[in-house]
């Protein structure tokens, strides 16, 4: 989203009929198009039905750090695993069920009935894409960038389905291995992940605080613009009043941590 100017968020008026361009797993929106609602990313993930190293079906436990993270489950059934400053918690998730949790959870999704679908709904668009992403690997790993990177990287032939899911799995279940760590670890352990995370994305703030000023803080400073201008009487930003769409994901879908991703993109 532009920055607001003379009362009206710019890109308002843009061709809603102009094609979107494709983006591996999804859609970007037409150039101007306005951000999603609270300038959240969207996204249609089913997640993974494979087999873990530990014998449970499903995704790739991580964090984020600055982003709060929900699910809205569509389809099937599963349970999201997560470790936050109350400890292990199991969360049940049926269609219709809604789940989120904030900055420095660890989440990792089990699909016990081998089609569990969720929309997920990411604060702060842009900033996950950035790298607000740490994965659960041991100890060892996540303190040294380099070996973190390499582990947490997938080649080219593996980011979208189609491709050989092979360093998918194995990366899947090096971050298993660095999960049991810690839930056998308790909170000494979180909190030593929460550390090395912090370290892991400490050179990225920078570009992150530059999406965020021109993405969802624009967005939020531009219902400040016009609450202010209805206040005085002036309400020339219904004006902009426009309807926006994108088609469903492509077939090749993006390989995410948790599973397969149909992203919406509006940036």
């Amino acid at each position: 989203m532009s920055p607001v100017s003379g009362g009206r968020a710019e890109g308002h008026g843009s061709d809603p009929s102009a094609e979107a361009v494709t983006v591996a797993g999804g859609h970007r929106a037409p150039s101007g198009s306005p951000p999603f609602p609270g300038a959240i990313a969207v996204s249609h993930l089913r997640v993974y039905p494979s087999v873990a190293a530990d014998g449970l079906p499903g995704g790739t436990p991580h964090l984020h750090t600055v982003c709060s993270e929900a699910y809205a489950v569509i389809g099937g059934s599963g349970r999201v695993l997560t470790v936050d400053r109350h400890g292990l918690r199991t969360t049940a998730l049926t269609a219709g069920s809604f789940v989120w949790f904030t900055p420095g959870t660890v989440h990792r999704l089990v699909n016990d009935s081998g089609d569990l679908e969720i929309l997920v709904l990411m604060q702060n668009a842009g900033l996950p894409e950035a790298g607000d992403m740490v994965i659960t690997f041991p100890d060892d790993v996540l303190a040294d960038p380099d070996r973190y990177a390499a582990a947490a990287t997938l080649p080219a032939s593996s980011l979208i389905t189609g491709g050989d899911d092979a360093p998918v799995r194995a990366r899947r279940d090096l971050a298993v291995e660095g999960y049991a760590e810690l839930a056998e670890g308790g909170s000494a352990a979180l909190a030593r992940l929460h550390h090395r995370a912090a370290a892991l994305v400490r050179g990225h703030v920078g570009g992150w605080r530059r999406t965020w000023t021109e993405g969802p803080w624009a967005a939020a400073e531009a219902t400040g613009v016009q609450l202010a201008a209805m206040a005085r009487g002036d309400h020339a930003h219904l004006a902009d009043a426009a309807t926006f769409a994108l088609p469903p994901p492509p077939d090749d879908r993006r390989h995410g941590c948790c599973g397969t991703l149909g992203v919406a993109v509006w940036r």
